[in-house]
């Protein structure tokens, strides 16, 4: 007879501080017996006494210690924001299959950056800037009025002004770092300027239309 194995839990932890995790999240968590997730994301939670596997860049190996796990213990997949947006959610399910997975959505860097500054993103247009350059045409974007970028490194930060540039003075852009940290800022910056500023790799940038911000 198949022995069922308990489903692999997908947690999403929020955009970094421990008071936005869901109540939901943390039980999740403290049903599990093996946490996996970046260092960062484990740090939330110092006295679970199950075992600890740190994510790193090598998502194979991340994948074979899932795998090789989930016959006998509850894992829960620790990933930042809400799963649904740019996160391990993607090759966890593309591993196993959606039946075998549970997913708890958490608030997404977008959610946040967007209330800072006191706006819906029902219309946003969302770009995954994090690890590499993304493949939209800029000068597609020309009539999207609202669009976030979450962005992680100095390459990132070009393509984001060179968008800004496509776009013209119609936009404002917003700087917003290191999102529900003590160390979070959010700033209007000139697109120019960017390449001269010291910007977290925990970045989202909002690219919004004047119009809207009156």
């Amino acid at each position: 007879m198949e022995v069922k194995r308990p489903p692999i839990v997908i947690v999403g932890c929020g955009p970094g501080s421990v008071e936005y995790l869901t109540p939901l999240a943390r039980r999740a968590v403290e049903q599990a017996e093996v946490l996996v997730g970046a260092s960062r994301l484990l740090d939330l939670f110092p006295d679970h006494p199950g075992d600890r596997v740190a994510a790193g860049t090598n998502v194979e190996r991340i994948l074979a210690e899932i795998d090789a796990r989930r016959q006998y213990q509850r894992i829960a997949v620790l990933v930042t924001g809400d799963p649904g947006i740019s996160s391990l959610a993607l090759p966890v399910l593309k591993r196993f299959g959606r039946q075998a997975c549970e997913i708890i959505s958490g608030i997404s860097s977008i959610q946040v950056a967007f209330s800072r500054i006191g706006l819906d993103w029902l219309d946003a247009r969302i770009i995954d800037a994090h690890r590499a350059n993304p493949s939209v045409e800029p000068r597609s974007l020309t009539d999207v009025a609202k669009i976030a970028i979450l962005a992680g490194k100095p390459e990132s930060f070009e393509w984001v002004a060179y968008l800004a540039g496509i776009l013209g003075k119609g936009y404002r852009l917003f700087v917003c770092e290191n999102l529900t940290l003590p160390e979070e800022r959010i700033r209007s910056a000139e697109p120019a300027h960017l390449d001269g500023m010291d910007i977290s790799s925990k970045t989202v940038f909002l690219l919004i239309r004047e119009t809207l911000l009156r």
